[in-house]
């Protein structure tokens, strides 16, 4: 027989965890599924900015395990394990892991989201030779060295700050004819000597056999190409969203991420979702514990009379 829970968090980002915390302390019986690893995309970030409490910023590895500590004092039980399938029993759900099944009463989806790759023959062949998503993971190997950015967003600005600290230059290969990324770091890129952009392009080769020599730089409009030197790359081209394991595509928009009303409900009775897999999240780690907090607190209210309120 699978082990019963009021609530079941799918999810150990920020958003997860929160979900967690806050479905334990309103007495509820509280399982927090983390996946492979604790923490999601925010365990690679160096420093979290404009998270309440953190005036200087915070790692994500520092955050994420705050966040499980106190989930877990206030009651929540953790297991480490990867959610294949998620079905509606009755009146219930049933999540399912290569161990075990667990009956749930309510299912909160804070599964995240991972990098999108750039879809080059050779990426994944020079995966940890030079091809990364981790600048804060190597860029203290790399040394005095020019690497190359592709994207144009918060993570990419954020971690072509976090590799000026190290390289000997960083250059910014993005789409359009401006970063997306907000103001601030924005601002602190264009004060970064070591920072330049290439803008309306993007890398159509990554070049090297046994490890990254450089890429290989197509302008958008033109088609024209030239090569960079590098000896690494480091890829924030965009998300996708976790959600390959849900068998029922109805609560899915056409990006595959989870739709869901302002207190984090699903069209589905008992199924919430939160964070970044939630469509038309803020993409912030603020917004994702916030969204964490309203789903945990709708799956009460669900569970106390058995249907929607407001």
């Amino acid at each position: 027989m699978s082990k019963e829970f009021d609530i079941v968090v799918i999810g150990s980002g920020i958003a997860g965890l929160t979900a967690g915390l806050t479905a334990a302390r309103l007495a509820r019986s509280t399982l927090v599924v983390t996946g492979d690893a604790l923490g999601g995309q925010l365990l690679n970030i160096e420093k979290i900015d404009g998270y309440p409490g953190f005036p200087e910023g915070v790692p994500g590895y520092d955050l994420c395990p705050i966040g499980q500590e106190q989930a877990t004092a206030a009651g929540a039980e953790f297991t480490m394990a990867a959610v294949t399938k998620l079905e509606r029993s009755g009146d219930a759900w049933t999540v399912v892991t290569p161990t075990e099944s667990v009956a749930a009463r309510a299912v909160i989806l804070a599964t995240g989201t991972r990098l999108r790759d750039l879809g080059l023959a050779n990426e994944s062949t020079l995966q940890g030779k030079g091809v990364s998503q981790c600048a804060s993971c190597d860029a203290p190997l790399l040394g005095d060295r020019p690497v190359v950015v592709a994207g144009g967003g918060d993570s990419a600005l954020q971690e072509a700050l976090t590799l000026g600290e190290h390289c000997s230059s960083v250059t910014i290969v993005h789409h359009g004819p401006a970063f997306t990324a907000q103001a601030a770091y924005r601002s602190l890129v264009e004060a970064n000597s070591k920072i330049t952009a290439v803008a309306e392009s993007e890398i159509a080769e990554i070049l090297g056999e046994e490890a990254v020599t450089g890429v290989r730089v197509r302008h958008t409009a033109t088609g024209e190409t030239s090569e960079l030197d590098c000896e690494a790359v480091f890829v924030f081209v965009g998300l996708q969203p976790n959600t390959a394991f849900l068998d029922d595509g109805s609560v899915l928009d056409d990006a595959g991420y989870i739709v869901t009303d302002t207190a984090m409900r699903t069209q589905l009775p008992g199924l919430f979702a939160a964070g970044t897999v939630r469509a038309g999240n803020a993409c912030r780690a603020a917004a994702a514990a916030g969204d964490g907090a309203t789903a945990a607190t709708a799956a009460d209210r669900f569970l106390a009379d058995g249907q929607w309120r407001e």
